[in-house]
């Protein structure tokens, strides 16, 4: 019998401070549901990432409307909501419908009437910064006839504890200059998320609209689940949904995965240059690694003081 581990990971560098003290919570038996929740909810607090929730981009509309999702994948457990405005934390709503029998995917005025008749925090959640993002982002695009539309990076993270437990939850502000009501992969089952716990748990970022035409994450923990290890199966599971998009669809957005199996291995794939995750498992110190994608082959190192400079700098530097 395998002796019981634990372990962390999250896609992009802005949940590194989330994995590092889920780290240190997970290694005192904290259990995975509330390390998950909580380092999402660190991301949400954040307002420099710009795609997540406080500071998080609106859509066309100048309108903040956020997505979130939490699975327990030893009870299959299923929360999320789409299209919410003004609710501060929106993975602390996903994970209290996943403690719902009924009703568990909430999405628009819905779920923001039940958020508030449930006493979740109310907040107006476009800032400053993000205002002048819209307007830079409208000059530059909109008022040249031009598509608006990138920025996508959402925060997923997946954890298994020392019981054997394993979650997973995202949260994403969506695809920037979206249209109002536009939802992605982020909350939806087996496209942004899944977690089996006899296996592992998978997530995703990247263009939604691409992502949930494979059900990336739930195929990543198939594959896991036949034998594949993660880094196999997140590897061949991106490729193998590149290569049909473009046969059958003509054209392939941005994929990239992070997964983590029940032993605390793990796998990160994508088909793009500088996508970053971060992590930390019983057998690995917390890091933040960036990949480099070659001929269908994901390579990773970890992020270099420079890297990491540049990173702070960008995300906080101002907006002209």
């Amino acid at each position: 019998m395998n002796k019981p581990t634990w372990g962390i990971i999250a896609t992009w560098r802005m949940a590194f401070d989330g994995i590092a003290a889920a780290s240190q919570q997970l290694q005192c038996e904290v259990n995975a549901e509330a390390a998950v929740v909580q380092a999402i909810k660190m991301v949400e607090d954040y307002p420099f990432y710009k795609s997540v929730g406080f500071g998080g981009l609106p859509n066309e509309k100048g309108i903040v409307e956020l997505d979130a999702a939490f699975m327990h994948g030893t009870t299959m457990a299923i929360g999320a909501v789409a299209s919410v405005r003004d609710i501060a934390n929106p993975i602390l709503l996903a994970q209290r419908l996943s403690q719902e029998r009924f009703n568990s995917f909430m999405v628009g005025e819905g779920a923001i009437e039940w958020a508030i008749a449930n006493g979740f925090e109310q907040k107006n959640m476009l800032t400053e910064r993000a205002k002048q993002h819209y307007a830079k982002k409208y000059r530059e695009t909109i008022s040249q006839g031009l598509s608006p539309y990138s920025g996508h990076d959402t925060v997923g993270i997946a954890a298994v504890d020392l019981q054997g437990d394993i979650c997973v939850g995202t949260s994403t502000s969506g695809l920037f200059m979206k249209r109002p009501g536009r939802v992605g992969d982020s909350p939806v089952s087996g496209s942004g998320y899944y977690a089996d716990s006899d296996i592992g748990a998978a997530t995703a970022t990247g263009l939604g609209e691409d992502l949930m035409k494979g059900c990336i994450s739930y195929e990543i923990v198939r594959r896991m689940g036949e034998g594949m290890s993660p880094q196999q199966a997140a590897q061949s599971t991106v490729n193998d949904l590149e290569a049909r998009l473009l046969k059958r669809y003509g054209r392939a957005g941005d994929l990239s995965v992070v997964c983590i199996s029940k032993d605390g291995e793990f796998g990160a794939a994508t088909n793009i240059e500088n996508f970053s995750f971060s992590v930390a498992t019983a057998a690995h110190e917390p890091a933040i690694y960036v990949c480099t994608c070659d001929n269908g082959e994901t390579t990773y190192e970890r992020a270099s003081q420079e890297w990491l400079d540049a990173y702070q700098a960008r995300i906080t530097a101002p907006i002209v």
